[in-house]
């Protein structure tokens, strides 16, 4: 163990175990961010430990996105004791934490595609073009906030659940297509039954934020009424059983069910 009072270090040692470049900490110094407290006879910078953890507090407030001049309004109002250090270092474990899940959300999902390459021939570029613009339309109805939201929801249930979600999905669509093809009225106890069912499936998925829950499901709907024919697409390409214009039908469909109750 070393006394602080007694270490020091140069803006050398500094960028070399920091990673922050000399031109960075002389900028830090220039404007009066972090200003080495010391200086050797011959006027070259020394680091105190004070120093050190104000230069600590700068690069983690950088990483929340404050600007230089935020940092430093905030700097001069918060002392550099035990508690602000152990609350910049708790608030900065909650952003990595959160990273890491969206990593590895995003690694269950590379896998999955993995997999599928492994068990198939290789798609043709088409195919991941259309991944791609969806991905992008995704995030285009739907805030960070939502998508983090919904993959938590997936994430507490489970994947086995999730699956079997899937699978209720598809025998309702199933079942939804086959009265359209026999022309079942929509005021039908049967129809209304399957679409009971068909507006539960989501429950397991909602927040107890309700106004999340209608932001979500706004978003969904006007996703579906954009883009209804691309989503067809994808999955009628994944279903042998479904036609490209059958999921328009069925959701048109389920709509005069509703309107009929």
């Amino acid at each position: 163990m070393h006394n602080d009072d007694e270490l020091r270090w140069s803006i050398g040692d500094v960028s070399r175990r920091t990673g922050i470049t000399v031109r960075t900490l002389y900028h830090y110094d220039e404007i009066g961010l972090v200003r080495p407290a010391e200086r050797t006879a011959s006027g070259h910078r020394r680091y105190t430990a004070s120093d050190v953890r104000r230069l600590y507090r700068v690069r983690a407030l950088r990483r929340f996105g404050l600007s230089l001049e935020e940092i430093a309004t905030a700097l001069t109002r918060s002392s550099d004791d035990l508690g602000t250090l152990r609350d910049l270092l708790v608030a900065q474990l909650a952003e990595f934490e959160a990273q890491a899940m969206r990593a590895a959300r995003l690694s269950d999902q590379l896998r999955g595609l993995i997999a599928q390459l492994d068990a198939a021939v290789m798609p043709d570029p088409d195919q991941f073009m259309t991944t791609l613009e969806m991905i992008s339309v995704y995030e285009t109805y739907f805030t960070e906030e939502q998508r983090e939201l919904l993959a938590q929801r997936r994430t507490d249930l489970g994947a086995e659940a999730v699956e079997a979600t899937k699978m209720e999905w598809l025998e309702l669509v199933r079942a939804f297509k086959q009265h359209l093809e026999d022309g079942t009225p929509v005021d039908d106890p049967r129809v209304r039954e399957l679409t009971a069912r068909w507006e539960a499936i989501g429950i397991p998925y909602a927040s107890a934020d309700q106004q999340a829950n209608e932001q979500i499901s706004a978003a969904a709907g006007a996703l579906w009424r954009d883009h209804k024919t691309e989503i067809s697409a994808g999955i009628s390409n994944q279903v042998p059983w479904l036609a490209l214009d059958d999921l328009p039908k069925i959701m048109e469909y389920i709509e005069r069910v509703r309107q009929a109750r």
